[in-house]
């Protein structure tokens, strides 16, 4: 294979966000089977394989794809450094040929191609998110590093759209998970995906350096905590705590277009509230208007209730326009099941920020993203087990998604890659891949087509990559287009995932031929 050191220069491309991903994030059988592969001489057989995952997460009827930009970036800046090489001889034993790590030297991505589902995509079990073809060796070396990229991603976007169909469009949300996220990569991340998957802003300031995305936050129970009233209060102001005042009052000179309070503290109603609205008066005075309040702790309905309300009695009281629309933010340890019941029990909470539950997807851990073998030198490839979700679908294929007169999708169709592709107001029969007595005819009044090539080597012909907020958008699209039954929270409706009647029989006629046939005695 022909080396070029300047692939990604010549294509435009800079590497993946965290230099962290290198050809060396894989693991170790990767390595030995690419050298099995060169000792064989097959490592330059031309291998197709399927990214894809066989469950949805959090117990839900769909997923948001993501990661994409940052597999593409991995693939244009892929090339092994000489101290890569040198640690991989360490690893190897003494036999391996040395010819091996000269391959190892040459290669690069320039025979790879990479067909994908849009970035931000609704996708579902068994649809192929990704197809990698080129090299096998090269191929498998990949494998690992494109799954991780992928896996979480996908996961955290998942988790993020989720959110935001709960708490529904008109609430702002505020990923606030950095201090809680795995690891300064997890953070970075989960920044990135929640926001793609529609959640307003973030209060990690290096992904909005990096991303461009909105920056939000207010100050801490410490901050308050550390005034003492000596320090800025005299006399006697109500009931209230004079040390929170102080705090509000020195934020509020620091930050007088931007004054937001955590008012929890101490005591919402009798301290909080109160000295806030103190504050935010003699603000007005001066012609400044402050943005709102947090709440940290305790009923969040209750107390966001109780706070609009006194906000309505001040702006009636001393005649301070849009007083009472001041901005009620909660946060604590929020999760869908807490937005749900809120909206249930009726409040006035206009911004949340969600942190542990969001970014550590506490609900379920992973995405479970699997890399399969579809295709070696034109002849397809099958992978069995006992288990029918682990059967692999094999072959190159092509995937459609059809949509029905109401304007929803109605069904994902894979077809052989040769196939004649459905065709708009024309009956087709979508089966089952596995289940025989699973089949309907669709006539679809909308085709798409869901592959495009965004990797294609050194031709240089691709999809241009999409900038983060253009990501987010077909995100919000994709999940408004969808049917409100695949999307609710509860016994939502399965979408349906199929096969054309031609790859069905191919499926069964290969899984027949590569089964072992039992003997009985």
């Amino acid at each position: 294979m022909d080396s070029n050191n300047n692939l990604e220069q010549n294509l435009g491309l800079e590497g993946p966000t965290n230099p962290m991903v290198s050809p060396l994030l894989t693991d170790l059988y990767q390595f030995t089977m690419a050298y099995a592969y060169w000792k064989s001489g097959k490592h330059l057989d031309k291998a197709v394989f399927d990214l894809f995952f066989r469950k949805n997460p959090f117990g839900g009827e769909y997923t948001v794809f993501a990661g994409l930009e940052e597999c593409v970036r991995f693939a244009a800046t892929f090339k092994f450094k000489e101290e890569d090489i040198e640690f991989l001889r360490t690893t190897f034993p003494p036999t391996c040929e040395e010819g091996f790590f000269d391959y190892l030297r040459g290669i690069n991505c320039s025979d790879i191609e990479i067909y994908a589902i849009p970035e931000g995509s609704v996708v579902f079990p068994k649809i192929p998110l990704m197809r990698v073809e080129g090299p096998i060796a090269v191929v498998q070396l990949l494998e690992t590093p494109l799954v991780n990229l992928v896996n979480y991603a996908s996961l955290v976007t998942t988790n993020a759209a989720r959110h935001r169909r709960v708490a529904g469009s008109s609430k702002i949300l505020l990923e606030f998970g950095l201090r809680r996220a795995q690891g300064p990569d997890g953070g970075i991340s989960a920044s990135k995906y929640c926001y793609l998957g529609g959640f307003d802003a973030t209060s990690n300031v290096d992904a909005g350096r990096r991303f461009g995305i909105p920056l939000r936050g207010t100050h801490s129970h410490a901050f308050v905590s550390s005034f003492m009233a000596a320090d800025s209060v005299r006399g006697t102001f109500s009931e209230t705590n004079h040390s929170e005042l102080a705090a509000f009052m020195s934020y509020a000179l620091a930050f007088p277009t931007k004054f937001q309070a955590l008012v929890d503290t101490y005591d919402v109603m009798r301290s909080g509230l109160p000295n806030f609205c103190a504050v935010s008066l003699a603000l007005n005075e001066l012609g400044y208007k402050s943005q709102g309040i947090r709440l940290d702790s305790g009923d969040l309905a209750y107390l966001s209730t109780e706070a609009r309300e006194f906000f309505c009695a001040i702006e009636k009281e001393f005649g301070v326009p849009d007083f009472g629309k001041m901005t009620i933010t909660a946060s604590n340890d929020i999760n869908e099941e807490t937005l749900d019941a809120l909206n249930k029990q009726g409040h006035e909470v206009d911004a949340f920020g969600i942190g542990t539950h969001l970014v550590t997807c506490f609900a379920q851990p992973a995405l479970g993203c699997v890399f399969k073998l579809v295709e070696i030198n034109g002849q397809p490839r099958m992978k069995l087990s006992e288990d029918v979700s682990k059967v692999s679908i094999p072959c190159k294929k092509r995937c459609y998604r059809l949509y029905g007169k109401d304007g929803y999708p109605l069904v994902d169709i894979m077809t052989g890659e040769n196939e004649v592709p459905p065709k708009e107001r024309q009956r087709i029969l979508c089966r089952h891949p596995f289940n025989e007595s699973k089949r309907a005819y669709v006539v679809p009044q909308r085709v798409e087509e869901l592959y495009k090539c965004y990797w294609s080597g050194n031709s240089g012909k691709r999809e241009p990559l999409p900038v983060l907020k253009e990501i987010r958008e077909r995100c919000l699209r994709q999940l408004a287009e969808m049917r409100p039954d695949h999307m609710r929270g509860l016994n939502p409706t399965p979408y349906k995932v199929s096969v054309s009647a031609k790859l069905y029989d191919f499926i069964h006629f290969l899984w027949l031929n590569e089964a072992p046939v039992g003997e009985l005695q």
